[in-house]
């Protein structure tokens, strides 16, 4: 008997921001799951991560916009019209349409209905990365085909969601998902709370595979007087809060040497060089753009100080945990970060970080006493890669993971 396969939605694939996404399907197909990857965008990064070679998963691009494949999008609706679920179906999205009528969720039905034709016959349940635009592709795949689904929520999907959306994925009057995971405690709470039963959803921390890591090197306490060299990992958006960061090095003592290096893109790249240019600082700034895992922790590794001061941004949107905190701390570089969303699940402040508000002058003052303090930065960073050994590896997670989706797969 052939076993069923799982039918993986992602927004794009491969992306260099979610590389926790890649790590995570690799071990699950090494775990002995038969994964599909079915991808809502095509790819924008110019590099990869060796993670996507070493996924063996076959991977489906839908029509990014239907306008770019008229044929297979209307072939895909007519043949979709067949399938025993389709009125279910049709329903679930016209409630949805009319409470978000926006060319996003017509997308997603027409997205819904090329996967629901084309994906194979042994698919024995679906399962999405983020609870917004892959959750819903996935939820009207599933009713389509008569099979299960479940998600994995991260950040933005969770926040920027209305509550209507998100009870609705969580019910099985609405046709739910099967069981849902998010990578954080604090939104875990959040969508238990929003659950049928709390034990819809599970709390799966990504962790770290830390056997594609080197071990951290040799860290001797910085020497008074020697640069101070910052960096940051992290896209150019604003719940990063990198123009607060800017604001705060501007302010740094003149007498303290520092340098700051950026990996990452994103669509606030320009305003912000033009943020340091304006504030006098640019000449001591590296803007390194995209760069693969590897690249980052060699940054990483030559580094004193880490700063992610991230923000809840005005539409809501925040981070979650995010994964360059632990990879941070997996070679001893200590943190400074902001006390929002989950980020004090994994840094107690004082303990293995710093945790400050993201006010520049506050910002700034504590660089200064970092700078100032030589033994604080190891004393931190040590009691950093301590939690993240004992507490945020990833083997546990993958487990726990695994075992739903094996239960869902084999109802």
């Amino acid at each position: 008997m052939t076993k069923p396969r799982l039918a993986v939605v992602v927004k794009g694939w491969p992306r260099l921001s979610e590389t926790f996404i890649a790590q995570e399907l690799v071990a699950l197909e090494e775990a002995g799951l038969d994964l599909d990857i079915w991808s809502l965008r095509h790819p924008t990064d110019t590099k990869t991560h060796p993670l996507h070679a070493r996924l063996q998963a076959p991977v489906r691009y839908l029509p990014e916009y239907l306008r770019d494949e008229p044929r297979r999008v209307a072939e895909a609706m007519g043949a979709a019209a067949s399938l025993p679920g389709f009125d279910a179906a049709a329903e679930a999205y016209a409630r949805d349409l009319a409470r978000d009528d926006t060319p996003n969720r017509r997308r997603r039905w027409g997205q819904a209905c090329v996967m629901a034709r084309e994906m194979a016959q042994d698919a024995g349940g679906l399962y999405a990365h983020f609870l917004h635009t892959p959750a819903s592709v996935a939820r009207y795949v599933a009713i389509m085909r008569g099979l299960p689904w479940s998600f994995s929520a991260h950040a933005k999907d969770i926040w920027t969601s209305p509550d209507w959306e998100l009870r609705e994925k969580l019910s099985p009057d609405h046709h739910g998902a099967t069981f849902g995971a998010t990578c954080t405690g604090f939104g875990a709470k959040h969508l238990q709370g929003l659950a049928d039963s709390a034990k819809r959803v599970s709390l799966v921390y990504h962790g770290l595979d830390l056997s594609r890591f080197p071990a951290p090197p040799d860290r001797a306490a910085r020497i008074n007087g020697t640069p101070l060299k910052i960096m940051s990992v992290g896209r150019l958006v604003e719940k990063k809060g990198f123009d607060n960061l800017i604001d705060a090095l501007a302010l740094l003592p003149k007498s303290l040497d520092w340098h700051w290096t950026h990996i990452g893109g994103g669509t606030l790249d320009a305003k912000m060089r033009r943020r340091a240019a304006d504030r006098g600082i640019a000449d001591r700034i590296i803007w390194r753009g995209a760069c693969d895992q590897l690249e980052v922790i060699e940054a990483m590794r030559g580094s004193d100080l880490f700063v992610l001061p991230s923000r809840i941004a005005d539409d809501g949107d925040r981070d979650g945990l995010p994964n360059v905190l632990m990879e941070a701390a997996s070679q001893k570089l200590p943190i400074l970060s902001t006390p929002v969303s989950a980020i004090p699940e994994f840094i107690e402040n004082g303990k293995h970080g710093l945790l400050r508000s993201d006010d520049p002058k506050v910002l700034a003052q504590t660089i200064a006493e970092f700078a100032a303090d030589p033994s604080l930065g190891p004393r931190l960073a040590d009691a950093a890669h301590e939690r993240l050994i004992q507490d945020f590896t990833m083997a546990p997670g993958i487990a726990q993971l695994h075992h739903r989706l094996h239960a869902m797969l084999e109802a």
